[in-house]
């Protein structure tokens, strides 16, 4: 980065903008962050409902995320305790053994941590661990790479894979990691994903869940660095327009009543995609922002008696629309630092899950948990909430072209989870993005 210290401001504080606005205090600069919404984190944050503190989704990342790992460290967040570290598992529930598996890798070298976890699996023919022992070596062999890319639907017919196997291993880690069904999913971005998980080193195939809320995990200690370093967090604050500023390259912000917000000599937008693009009308080309399509994500939490405690933290879920079945991953959060006695489901790719409303989302959600876990109690919950995130990420289809910084006047960056790079829409893209960005600025 640049020596001489400068002023930039950075627009959007989800994961993607305080990442971009720790880069650029970290570098030296001064940083005014502007967030429109009360809350810091995005579509990534802390949710206060029903005198209950809650997340608008919930979330695992992968010890594979290193940026994400790194940067919490940095804004003074312990990974190690802020987030319960659990070896790759495709667990289900005990009552569901003879649909369901129990796919648990010990902590052991790669690849020897997936292939002894092969061996122990329950729940799978042989035929079924051949086809998964298949795809792994022949992904390796392949380096992750294809040639042309194609649904991930069809790179498991190609590699073989059994229908079991792509139930209960493939389909879910596709939806939980891409938020896009096996049919239209991107298989190169989902090889991207296993290559630097099931691919790299053991430690990087840990799936990692937030003992913290999302707020507590990143955006507030990085509303802190950045206060500490001299820099401004303006929560509540909408950037509405961007002008040419008075000196060269720079950029003059303002609201949406058209007051002055400063003027800055570089620009982060670290917004969604359509407000980037409202931002940069007549300035570029703002079709491949707008071109974007979404999924949404649901989390449906639960509340029993503080006695209901699963049998473990996070469990996978078989999750069936002919019977209203729609959850695909279960996490007690009272095992997680929070409340005895409730759960968060996830829907992922949830567009079919949720046009029937929240209380037939919520109904049947409960029947599938009293029936997978074999506890009709559990049809019962005393309290429910239904998070729904429309826009939660981009539709990560084969082929897809994302924006990048192609064409964006001098002095400005494209920053969020949909900017091209190898990842889908995760934690980890948005916080790469984001440090990309502020690279690109103060060089």
């Amino acid at each position: 980065m640049s020596d001489a210290p400068r002023h930039y401001a950075v627009i959007g504080a989800g994961w993607a903008g305080c990442a971009a606005a720790v880069a650029l205090a970290a570098g030296g600069h001064r940083v005014s962050l502007f967030e429109a919404a009360r809350t810091l984190g995005g579509r990534a944050r802390r949710v206060e409902l029903d005198g209950r503190t809650l997340d608008n989704g919930q979330h695992i990342l992968l010890g594979a995320y290193r940026a994400t790992l790194a940067l919490m460290k940095q804004v003074g967040v312990d990974p190690a305790t802020a987030l319960l570290r659990l070896p790759l598992q495709m667990r289900y529930p005990l009552a569901n053994q003879a649909e369901g598996m129990d796919f648990v890798a010990p902590r052991m070298p790669a690849p020897w941590h997936v292939a002894l976890a092969l061996l122990r699996a329950k729940g799978l023919a042989r035929e079924d661990k051949m086809a998964l022992a298949r795809f792994s070596t022949t992904a390796r062999w392949m380096g992750w790479q294809l040639h042309e890319d194609c649904s991930v639907a069809e790179l498991l017919q190609r590699f073989d894979q059994t229908a079991r196997v792509i139930r209960l291993m493939w389909r879910p880690l596709c939806i939980a990691a891409l938020n896009t069904p096996p049919e239209r999913a991107s298989a190169q971005v989902f090889l991207n994903v296993l290559r630097d998980s099931l691919g790299a080193r053991r430690a990087a195939s840990d799936m990692l869940i937030p003992r913290l809320d999302l707020a507590a995990l990143l955006p507030d200690a990085a509303a802190t660095y950045l206060s500490r370093r001299g820099g401004l967090v303006r929560p509540g604050v909408a950037v509405a327009r961007l002008l040419a500023g008075i000196e060269a390259g720079s950029w003059r912000l303002e609201d949406r009543q058209g007051e002055s917000l400063g003027e800055f000599a570089g620009v982060v937008l670290a917004t969604g995609p359509e407000a980037a693009a409202q931002l940069l009308e007549g300035l570029c080309d703002t079709h491949l922002l707008r071109g974007l399509a979404h999924e949404p994500i649901t989390t449906c939490y639960l509340h029993y008696g503080e006695a209901v405690r699963l049998p473990a933290p996070f469990l996978a879920l078989l999750d069936d629309p002919e019977r209203q079945a729609w959850g695909q991953f279960v996490f007690d959060r009272g095992q997680l630092g929070g409340t005895a006695g409730l759960l968060a489901v996830v829907v992922s790719a949830a567009a079919q899950a949720i046009t029937d409303g929240h209380v037939a989302l919520t109904s049947g959600i409960a029947r599938q948990l009293a029936q997978d876990f074999g506890q009709p109690e559990l049809a019962a919950p005393t309290w429910s909430k239904v998070i729904t995130e429309k826009r939660a990420t981009f539709a990560c289809t084969p082929g897809l072209q994302r924006p990048d910084q192609t064409g964006v006047p001098a002095g400005l960056a494209l920053a969020g989870d949909y900017v091209a790079g190898d990842y889908p829409a995760t934690l980890e893209g948005a916080v790469r993005a984001g440090q990309a960005a502020a690279r690109g600025l103060a060089v």
